[in-house]
């Protein structure tokens, strides 16, 4: 495990156990950061899409042309 890696694990681990409300303030924190919020967004994306065939894209930009 990288340092970043664990750095992270621990972050993590705090925020699971704190208090539902507390859960809350922190992802009310990451919602109003506009330019955070765009990266969780496009990080979720490439996630969801994670398994699907690559493509190049100018047959995908030809594609949505249409």
């Amino acid at each position: 495990m990288t340092k970043t890696e664990a750095t992270a694990e621990v972050f993590w681990m705090a925020f699971k156990v704190l208090p539902t409300n507390e859960k809350r303030a922190v992802i009310q924190h990451i919602i109003r950061d506009e330019s955070l919020r765009r990266d969780l967004m496009d990080l979720a994306l490439i996630e969801e899409r994670r398994d699907e065939p690559a493509r190049p894209l100018r047959n995908y930009l030809q594609e949505n042309r249409k």
